[in-house]
């Protein structure tokens, strides 16, 4: 047989078809094959249109060229480049090193398409059918790009290596096509195409992947869990505008330990990203909407990033920022939105709040918070404990300090005091020493309640009288009170000498204050002895006196202590 390396002929006995020695010359040439109808509802990878042997080419004949293709034409590089082709069988590049660039756009792959531990410089699937790929252990130099595939079967990328980039934008992966629905194929298409993989419970399979550079999937629709457990992307993380479902399990997307170097998106895709989501060269091309050609422009709106389902980026680590910004999610009782233990130097918290699950930031270490009042989840669904943060920012609207204080109460169904000091630190180190003493008050009510009777009483009496020490001026309108109407009854009621000619000269508001204050002494209370009821007014003046010296010493203590 001919060796294909050193020959330009397919070996003997291949048997090419038409489209297959077209594209036997188009891989030496470098250059593309396009077998398209020029029909949109009929190039359409995903419909029901039957694509005759004039468009159908062996997974073979595929495989051949990839990993013992011919030796390019003079002056040519050799690349497989195909569109709108039928790749009937199983596309088999397991363990192989696959050298020339390869590129496949609006093909149906009739069979699953399978490179594990392959090597790959570059590898394109765009606009493609695949019923599913399987690519544990791939290591490419470059990109593998998979914008606007429909993938029914998931996606299997478990310890993947990919050089630079990892495209998913706009792709289908799971059990439900574009439309929601898999379309039932015609007779004579099924005699081309076997009976479409089950669904899987993971849509992307891809725990411990390393990306050189960006993983962009934004519009991405998946049904099944997304799991990113342990993956290291080397720039960013894009999920704009996309749809992550999960009716059947626990998560939407499961991706503990996930560390990106800069800036992990959750957010709105908006018209201004229409270009860069979809692909300059093919955002302008016409889709086929119900028999008619619509431009994709004309088709756009701002498109909003969902989960239906739990979403866990434990022990997360983030370089620059994590965005979950106006998203929504669909949770059960049982499913989390979990932050648990996450790095990161800004969080921008502003999603709509779901109306069942819990929100977990338990743990999480952040430079910046960045939220709005209503993202955060009411009814006790909150928990932060040891949830550390150095500036709190709303991002919409105005945060009051009444307003943060309802969100501490609802992330602490069990009073805890961390969330309440933290909270206080943010307002001291921005200025607000107002807002701070209002929070550790509120600490102090909060602590109250887990008191025995005896300890509520002395801390009713403390709130009453110095709000435990944060409100200083209360303590002085109680004794300013307090010594007014002490002399005005003893001037009404003046007492008796004590000792007659020895005592200074009577003066009833220093008499009252003498009996107010506990250690400083004018010489009056010693010197005169108030008669029948003065003496029950002198002794409760001097209760008093004692008491509310004893509780201001005592949040001035703790001010002096926390500052």
């Amino acid at each position: 047989m001919t060796d294909p390396q050193s020959a330009g002929d397919p070996p003997a006995g291949l048997s090419l078809s038409t489209a297959e020695w077209a594209l036997w010359q188009a891989f030496r040439n470098g250059s593309t094959l396009d077998l398209r109808s020029g029909r949109a509802e009929h190039d359409d990878p995903n419909g029901d249109a039957e694509w005759g042997p004039e468009r159908t080419v062996r997974a073979r004949v595929v495989a051949l060229l990839l990993l013992h293709g011919p030796a390019a034409l003079l002056g040519r590089v050799t690349s497989l480049h195909l569109v709108g082709a039928q790749v009937r069988g199983c596309l088999d590049l397991s363990g192989g090193s696959v050298d020339p660039f390869f590129e496949f756009r609006h093909c149906r792959f009739e069979d699953e398409v399978r490179m594990p531990e392959a090597h790959v410089r570059t590898g394109r699937f765009v606009d493609c059918y695949l019923p599913r790929l399987e690519a544990a252990r791939l290591t490419t130099e470059g990109d593998l790009h998979l914008p606007r595939c429909s993938i029914p079967s998931g996606i299997r990328l478990t310890d993947a290596v990919i050089g630079t980039d990892l495209l998913l934008n706009q792709a289908t992966i799971g059990s439900a096509p574009r439309d929601g629905a898999l379309p039932a194929p015609s007779l004579a298409d099924a005699a081309h195409r076997p009976t479409r993989l089950p669904a899987r419970a993971r849509a992307i399979a891809a725990d411990g992947i390393s990306v050189g550079q960006e993983l962009q999937a934004s519009l991405l629709r998946t049904d099944g869990e997304v799991s990113l457990r342990g993956a290291t992307i080397g720039s960013s993380l894009e999920m704009l505008g996309t749809v992550l479902r999960n009716r059947h399990g626990r998560h939407a997307l499961y991706a503990p330990q996930l560390t990106v170097e800069q800036t992990a998106s959750f957010a709105d895709a908006h018209r201004s990203q229409a270009a860069h989501l979809q692909g300059t060269p093919t955002s302008a091309m016409p889709v086929a909407t119900g028999g008619r050609v619509v431009p994709r422009d004309a088709r756009w709106r701002t498109k909003r990033f969902e989960c239906t389902g739990g979403m866990v980026l434990d022990d997360g680590r983030f370089g620059s920022a994590l965005m979950i910004e106006n998203a929504r999610f669909v949770l059960q009782r049982d499913q989390e939105l979990s932050l648990r233990r996450i790095t990161a130097p800004e969080l921008a918290f502003t999603p709509q709040p779901p109306e069942r699950g819990l929100v977990v930031l338990s743990g999480a270490t952040v430079e910046k918070l960045l939220d709005r009042v209503g993202s955060w989840p009411d009814g006790q669904r909150l928990w932060m404990a040891g949830f550390s943060y150095r500036h709190a920012i709303p991002k919409e609207g105005h945060f009051n300090v009444r307003e943060r204080l309802a969100w501490v109460a609802s992330a602490t169904p069990e009073y805890s005091p961390e969330p309440y000091e933290q909270l206080a630190t943010v307002y001291r180190q921005s200025g607000e020493d107002t807002n701070a003493r209002t929070v550790l008050l509120a600490k102090q009510r909060r602590r109250r309640e887990t008191l025995p009777l005896v300890g509520k009483v002395w801390g009713y009496l403390q709130d009453w009288t110095v709000a435990y020490g944060y409100r200083p001026a209360q303590a002085a309108v109680w004794m300013a009170v307090l010594w007014a109407s002490g002399a005005l009854w003893f001037a009404g009621h003046p007492p008796t000498e004590v000792v007659p000619e020895e005592s200074p000269q009577w003066n009833a508001p220093l008499y009252a204050l003498d009996l107010l204050l506990p250690v400083i002494s004018f010489g009056q209370d010693t010197a005169w002895d108030p008669p029948g009821n003065g003496q029950w007014i002198a002794a409760l003046m001097i209760v008093l006196g004692w008491t509310l010296a004893t509780t201001v010493a005592a949040g001035a203590t703790r001010l002096l202590r926390r500052q």
